[in-house]
């Protein structure tokens, strides 16, 4: 009898090491699975995918990045040209464009007038308006040119096309030397980058008595717009 409660004890205590072991491993099992259970509802509600996500320069519905710059193809786009960020064309720069200056003196007039035409050779339309930065450089020193004060329209220069202004000064009828012009320099508006072309009008300006610039300046489409 003593040896078959024995064997009783023996098989109880070992099926209750097995329920033990068990539930271990189950406690475990639970353990090492609840990052990857926890994913899967994740990944149902819509959580974003690392590869396509706007961060990553995706698009959202409106067909922008999430960041409100663009998506890839705004990337590429050149400048000048109409943009995703703000549906403007950008500005002409210096680069963009061919400066030259003419004589457009008429036989009789009081003051002496040079054009300055600027043509847009960078192969896409570019937006130009208000005023150009105009000196002189004379044996005097650089003379800046004063604004007419005129309103300056806004426009957009096609590729290939030409706008211009006007530079008026006074002619030199005194007889005297005057002060000699030896060149021009135009910076484009908004811009910070001159060119320096030679001077095609008279020769030199009369004597002043300083008390303001005898030189005025127009805005850009003040002489003309050209075709070519």
């Amino acid at each position: 009898m003593r040896v078959h409660k024995l064997t009783v004890i023996a098989a109880l205590a070992a099926a209750a090491s097995l329920s033990l072991t068990a539930c271990q491993n189950g406690d475990d099992g639970a353990a090492q699975g609840g990052p990857s259970s926890a994913s899967t509802p994740a990944s149902s509600k819509g959580a974003p995918d690392p590869a396509g996500s706007a961060g990553a320069g995706g698009t959202n519905s409106s067909g922008t990045s999430s960041n409100g710059k663009g998506g890839a193809a705004g990337k590429g786009t050149a400048a000048g040209t109409t943009t995703p960020e703000n549906g403007k064309t950008a500005k002409c720069r210096t680069d963009d464009l061919e400066i030259k200056a003419l004589d457009n003196t008429i036989d009789g007039d009081p003051d002496g007038t040079v054009a300055v035409e600027m043509k847009n050779r960078s192969g896409r339309d570019c937006a130009i308006s208000g005023y150009a930065g105009v000196d002189l450089k004379t044996s005097a020193g650089p003379l800046s040119a004063k604004r007419t004060g005129e309103q300056a329209p806004t426009g957009v220069l096609k590729k290939g096309k030409s706008v211009a202004f006007g530079i008026n000064y006074p002619l030199n009828t005194s007889g005297g030397s005057g002060v000699r012009i030896t060149g021009l320099v135009v910076t484009p508006p908004d811009e910070t980058k001159s060119v320096t072309l030679t001077w095609p009008g008279a020769a030199t300006l009369p004597v002043t008595d300083g008390s303001g610039s005898p030189v005025k300046v127009g805005p850009i489409g003040s002489a003309g717009q050209g075709e070519g």
